[in-house]
This record gives structure tokens, sequence and C-alpha cells, in this order.
């Protein structure tokens, strides 16, 4: 398998992707891994090795810029917060992410997906809210909801996956029903697994802190991450 770091550019600004696949010529699907409030951090780069293993381009991408990462709460609050109060400049973040993947030599720009982890399950709901072409298939894990206010919305053409903690203090069970009838709205091709007596951050090991309504769930874990590799088969077939 190879493991590379790559700058990518976002206007001025220069992030840093971390793209694992395995060796061979052959052009091949992508999958985007978005991360979570704190940047991209091993857990996400774990992802696309995961992802290179199905036979996918896995590629952590970063909302943050190079080298911005958040280690408190404090600082990773500080760290989304800009993108929640401008959902344009998050858009253009993504895509930016989205533009790079595309140009890769190893990649099939025309099949594109995405998965993304609670401020990353935002991120990729946006992406395929911004009907961007070649995005197939995004999956949202304890993701958040609120929709981006930029106008008219386009036809979702991507499939959507939203894999959901139904006792989620983040994204309450009235914010899921908003989505779902948001993405019936736009025309898109959606499902909701909503997962019993499950929290935040369910798909984290780490995630540690009931008394916020953010656990692990080993139960809901297996079952989403089995979920994602049946959607993403269907959707970059």
């Amino acid at each position: 398998m190879q493991k590379q770091y790559k700058d990518y550019q976002d206007g001025d600004l220069t992030c840093e992707a971390y793209v694992a696949f395995q060796d061979g010529a052959k052009v091949r699907p992508a999958v985007l891994v978005s991360h979570a409030w704190g940047g991209q951090s091993d857990f996400e780069r774990n992802k696309a090795e995961k992802l290179a293993e199905m036979g996918y381009v896995g590629i952590a991408i970063d909302m943050y810029g190079k080298g911005r990462r958040g280690t408190t709460m404090e600082e990773n609050s500080k760290l989304m917060t800009p993108f929640m109060d401008d959902r344009s400049m998050l858009r253009k973040r993504i895509l930016a992410a989205l533009s790079f993947a595309q140009g890769l030599d190893m990649v099939d720009g025309s099949k594109i997906g995405a998965i993304g982890f609670c401020f990353g399950g935002l991120c990729v709901l946006d992406l395929a809210r911004s009907a961007a072409p070649g995005v197939k298939g995004v999956v949202s894990f304890h993701g958040l909801f609120h929709a981006p206010k930029l106008g008219e919305q386009k036809p979702i053409t991507s499939k959507v996956l939203v894999l959901h903690g139904y006792d989620d203090p983040m994204a309450k069970p009235d914010q899921m029903v908003e989505l779902a009838s948001e993405l019936t709205s736009a025309g898109a091709d959606w499902q909701i697994h909503a997962y019993g007596k499950t929290v935040h951050a369910f798909s984290n090991p780490e995630a540690n802190m009931p008394e916020m309504g953010i656990l692990y769930n080993e139960s809901a874990d297996k079952r989403s991450y089995q979920a994602m590799q049946n959607f993403l088969a269907e959707a970059l077939a």
C-alpha cells in the first residue's frame, strides 16, 4: 500500500491530505474522509487506509489548513466555529479537496465518495448539497445536520447515507426529521440509520464523556461500518 502526504490549495491556503491506495496502475474510485472538529488525525488517516484496503483511493482531507489542529475542546471549537458561521467557506474548502482528489492520476474523477465524522459529517452533507459533478455518495457518521441556507438548493444527485445515534444531543430527533425533509425536497436518494441507546461520537473508541452525550458504542460502530461498506459498493460501482 502507498501512503503519501500531499499538499493542495484552497486559494492562498495550503491544506495537507493523507492519501492511501494499493499498488497498481488501475484507476479507481476515491473516498474522501472528512475529519471531526479537532482536525485531521490518526483516526481519519486510519479510515483512509481501510478504504484503500477495500480497493478505493482513501483520502483524509484537511478542512483547517496544513498544521492547524486542536488539542482541547476550546481549541477545537475555535477551529470549527468559523465554518459553522460561514457555510460558503465550508463549501469552498471541501470543493477544493474534491478538486484535488479528482486531479490525482490514480483516481476516477467521475466516481467520488465521501465519509465524515461529527463536524466532518456536516462537511460531506454540504458536499452533497453542492451538487458537484462526480460525487456519487456521501456518508455522515454522527454528523451535524443544519442546512447551509445558501440560497435555493439544487437537486442533490449524490446518494446520501446518514448514520446517527438517536440520543445524540448535538442532533436531536427533530433535526433528523428536518434533514429527511430537506433531502426529500432536493430529490436525493437518501437513507438514515438511527441507532437506539446511542449518543454522539459512537464510532470513536476514544470517546468517553457520557455526561456530555459523547460515548463509543461498539455495536453501533460495527453496524455503521458495515452499512458504509455496502453503501459505497453500490454508490461507486
